[in-house]
């Protein structure tokens, strides 16, 4: 018997014939003698229907209020599967009277503790005491993913996609044998397959490799899910929620054996969703993008590809791309720090953009891929803005209109799709 957290995306609850059908997998599970613990997202689309009504009344919204405006999508989603699980249950006979088969749960309700930042709050703790009391009575705990609560007792929200963070933090207290993560697709491909039609997916990919996969725009997973996964050793599976094929492992590098030597490039990643910010006229000095890049991780604004350049003018210029949602609240942040200590600084926009990356542990042991993905954009007559590297990936900065050209040309020139 083994101890299972399914996590259901917004997709898989999306109707009421689709939460139903979340019921029976639930039980089909626990008739196979596991114990099943299940997080679930807001229904498809309500998430995003709830924060268009918050930046109808404030264009950067983020706020105790707003978060807990959009963890009320969650809130539905549990009821509407627990009352789903409770009454298939009663259908199939296996409950007496003033018996439950599940316990619907708010993040507040099991204790799931977390820090203040409204809209990307990180997990401090999860108090298990309740659930293992729910689990060792055959009950399942039906968990609204993608909320907890701070010292405060706000509500608190973990970011857009942070229901698989929620499953896998929830996973790793409990020390459960596995992590089923419940989506649309049957696994993670070597691409997005709404881009590129020749997308493969793959049986087994490292933590590595799909947190870099996760960062560069692939919303197969949660970057901070996966992150928890590796610092746990926790086995992920990323499978469909309308098929019974496997789907794919999320592993460590060591479970790769020689695959890992022998697949340089794993996956193409692309984000079009990105603004380059400039930042002009800055008096050159120690301390200038400390101060800087300081109030943008205080605000919680995640930046990439960062340059930085003294012109012949002597005065420095920096720039770096953020995601679109990010940008109102940075550019925000920014002109804060230009009104109190840099009032020489211009700040400069470039939207329209989007990042192209390959990711591969491979990477790490030959050389030339950075030539062989510069040539294969310039064949394609794509004009690259920004380049940023690390061991395992290289993404460019490029215009969004050529994004999916770019997939397909990178995914081809690697030769993704013979996997």
């Amino acid at each position: 018997m083994a101890l299972v957290v399914q996590k259901f995306g917004g997709t898989s609850v999306g109707s009421i014939e689709r939460i139903q059908h979340v019921a029976r997998l639930a039980l089909d599970s626990q008739a196979r003698g596991d114990d099943v613990v299940l997080v679930v997202s807001a229904m498809s689309g309500e998430t995003n229907r709830l924060v268009e009504l918050a930046m109808q009344i404030r264009p950067i919204p983020f706020s105790q209020e707003y978060d807990l405006l959009i963890s009320s999508g969650e809130q539905i989603a549990v009821g509407l599967v627990t009352l789903a699980i409770n009454t298939e249950a009663e259908r199939r006979g296996w409950l007496k009277k003033g018996e439950i088969a599940a316990k619907g749960l708010l993040g507040y309700q099991v204790g799931i503790f977390t820090d203040s930042i409204f809209s990307k709050a990180r997990i401090q703790g999860i108090d298990t005491t309740r659930l293992k009391s729910l689990i060792s009575s055959r009950v399942i705990p039906v968990i609204a993913g993608f909320q907890g609560v701070d010292p405060e007792s706000n509500i608190t929200t973990l970011g857009r996609g942070g229901s698989d963070t929620s499953a896998v933090a929830i996973a790793a207290a409990l020390k459960a044998d596995d992590c089923e993560i419940y989506t649309d697709v049957d696994g993670v491909y070597t691409t997005d397959p709404r881009l590129c039609s020749d997308a493969k997916k793959l049986d087994r990919i490292s933590y590595e490799e799909m947190m870099e996969l996760a960062s560069l725009g692939a919303k197969v997973l949660q970057i901070r899910s996966v992150e928890l996964a590796a610092k746990y050793r926790l086995p992920l599976h990323v499978r469909s929620s309308f098929s019974s094929v496997e789907g794919t492992r999320v592993v460590s590098q060591d479970l790769l054996g020689e695959q890992m030597e022998q697949v340089v490039v794993s996956g193409v990643a692309a984000d079009g969703a990105q603004v380059k910010m400039t930042l002009q006229n800055l008096t050159e000095g120690p301390g200038v993008a400390a101060k800087i890049f300081g109030a943008l991780s205080r605000a919680s604004i995640v930046v990439d590809v960062i340059i930085q350049d003294i012109p012949a003018s002597g005065m420095l210029t920096i720039s770096f791309t953020v995601g679109r949602v990010d940008h109102l609240k940075a550019r925000e942040v920014l002109e804060d720090l230009k009104e109190q200590s840099l009032p020489s600084m211009r700040i400069a926009e470039e939207g329209d953009l989007a990042k192209v990356s390959v990711v591969g542990v491979g990477m790490q042991h030959h050389p030339g891929v950075a030539s062989k993905m510069f040539q294969l954009l310039a064949d394609a007559g794509i004009s690259i803005k920004l380049i940023t590297t690390s061991e395992i990936k290289i993404s460019c900065l490029i215009a969004s209109g050529q994004m999916k050209q770019a997939v397909e040309c990178l995914h081809r020139g690697f030769e993704l799709h013979r996997m």
